[in-house]
């Protein structure tokens, strides 16, 4: 079942000593793990938020898996359509929540618009994703894209190491990285029209930005111009070759 729903479990013990050193669970947080599979990384979690007083939720979706383990609190759920319940249910701690998780691979992007949804976030979310992903998340230019612009808005993103196939079983057909993301106090940004701003400058990353803009504008190519130049932004410039701070002018002069 574990492979129907896309999982791998995490074999690498020092790998699952790593993750559970990032989680550093403190007395009176929630930790909520998702996607459990066997609980390789569970059980090293549950002793650790055992001793420091910290509860610990694992939300699983393979009934069979689920059953399995009962040195935790286990929800049988979806993380993408049941977290923010989750969230919202649970007496959450003045210091916060932290997610963590060995998460299938295809629901990643899914899985990250939920957490940016969330109300709270969590004060830090441990990740293990496809290390493409994980390299797309974490870009910045040349190398800026769709993913690392909609997930920078909101959070820092900060690869800390990565894995191969053989840690995992089965192995997977691509290597793998864990990623933490720190949500940040404040965020300089109408979220729904940056959203809209990004589909549009990386609508078609091969067209230049002035061209990506003009596409279903009422704007005049030099009125864009003159926005790019007030952003302090080439004009022969493409989506890639932006900063954040500039796609959040960019943001602010045309919304």
């Amino acid at each position: 079942m574990g492979q129907k729903l896309g999982q791998h479990f995490l074999q690498n013990k020092e790998a699952i000593e790593k993750i559970v050193g990032l989680v550093e669970p403190r007395r009176g947080e929630l930790i909520v793990e998702i996607g459990p599979g066997e609980g390789a990384l569970t059980i090293p979690l549950a002793v650790v938020c055992k001793n420091s007083e910290a509860r610990l939720i694992a939300i699983e979706k393979d009934r069979r898996l689920a059953g399995k383990i009962d040195f935790a609190e286990v929800i049988v759920g979806d993380a993408i359509k049941d977290l923010a319940e989750i969230v919202e249910n649970y007496q959450l701690p003045a210091t916060g929540y932290k997610l963590v998780g060995n998460i299938p691979y295809y629901i990643t992007g899914k899985l990250l618009r939920t957490i940016e949804g969330l109300r709270p976030r969590p004060v830090k979310t441990i990740l293990m994703v496809q290390k493409e992903v994980a390299e797309r998340v974490s870009a910045i230019a040349p190398k800026m894209n769709l993913l690392s612009s909609a997930v920078q808005v909101w959070a820092e993103a900060e690869i800390i190491f990565t894995l191969g196939a053989k840690d995992f079983l089965p192995p997977p057909k691509v290597d793998s990285a864990v990623i933490v993301l720190t949500p940040k106090k404040n965020i300089p940004a109408n979220l729904k029209n940056y959203y809209a701003l990004i589909k549009r400058i990386f609508a078609s990353p091969r067209k230049t930005l002035v061209n990506n803009l003009l596409a279903n504008s009422a704007l005049r190519r030099e009125e864009v111009e003159k926005v790019l130049e007030k952003a302090g932004i080439e004009v022969g410039a493409r989506g890639q070759n932006l900063s954040l701070d500039q796609i959040l002018a960019l943001e602010k002069l045309l919304y």
